[in-house]
Order: C-alpha cells, then sequence, then structure tokens
C-alpha cells in the first residue's frame, strides 16, 4: 500500500502534470500472473506530456521504486499502466490507448468506476460507461482497502 500511495504522490510532481484525483485502494489476486496480492488503484491526470512522454515518465517512476522486469508478469513492486488519455486512440509497438484489456480487469474498472463513474472506454464495444462493464468482472475477487 506504501508503494502505490507514494506512486500516486509522485504523479502529481511530473512535469507538466497535476494529480487530480486517487480511487480508493483495492487488494486482488495476481491476474494471468503468480506471486503476492496486489494493491490497486486508479488515478487521474492533468497532462500537458504527450502518450509516450507520460508512458517513459510513469516507467521511470517505477524503477524508482525497485521495479525490475526479469520476465513478463513477474511478481512487481510498482507496475504503472497507462490506462487511456481522453478519447485518444492509439497503437505502437509502445504503447496502446486505450489499455487494450482495460475493459476486462476488475481492479482497474471498480477504481475507476469509483473514481470517474460516467467515463466511457473509447473505441470498446459495446460503448456506455465503465459501470456497465463491471458486473461483467464480477468472477474477479478483490477487495476494498479504503
Amino acid at each position: 500500500m506504501g508503494a502505490v500511495r507514494s506512486a500516486a504522490q509522485a504523479l502529481g510532481h511530473l512535469p507538466k502534470t497535476r494529480l487530480l484525483a486517487c480511487s480508493p485502494l483495492y487488494r486482488s489476486a495476481p491476474w494471468q500472473a503468480e506471486g503476492p496480492d496486489f494493491i490497486n488503484a486508479v488515478a487521474w491526470l492533468q497532462t500537458g506530456l504527450q502518450p509516450l512522454e507520460l508512458l517513459e515518465a510513469l516507467q521511470a517512476l517505477e524503477l524508482q521504486h525497485g521495479r525490475e522486469r526479469p520476465y513478463p508478469n513477474a511478481p512487481r513492486t510498482l507496475d504503472l499502466d497507462l490506462l487511456m488519455m481522453g478519447e485518444l486512440q492509439m497503437n505502437t509497438p509502445r504503447l496502446t490507448l486505450p489499455h487494450p484489456r482495460m475493459h476486462l480487469r476488475a481492479f482497474v474498472l471498480q477504481p475507476l468506476q469509483d473514481l470517474l463513474p460516467d467515463v466511457h472506454i473509447p473505441g470498446v464495444v459495446p460503448t456506455g460507461a465503465v459501470g456497465a462493464w463491471v458486473s461483467s468482472t464480477s468472477g474477479q475477487a478483490m477487495a476494498r482497502l479504503t
């Protein structure tokens, strides 16, 4: 929980960036990975950074928190995903927006709904507010911590 809170605070100090809000914290079992439970949250940022600049800044924060990438889906101290940037849709070798699997993951959807209940995920069909997707992930165990 400390790493997530520390990272959330650090997000507000990124260049051209302001932390507008952070969701409650949730505990969830690893999803398609092994290791201890994860602590999850969603942060809402206002930023003047371009998408790849923001991704690089997020990865730099991960490194500052001891993130290592020894193999795909390895246990990690911190994993900061860039989920979406407004209505922007892009697909490059380094970044896909919106995050291609965010609508399938309760640990993303529930905190996102807590924070921005009326937000729509661009390009995801069927369209609708994030709450429409939360019910489809009801089998994924999560517990609200704060």
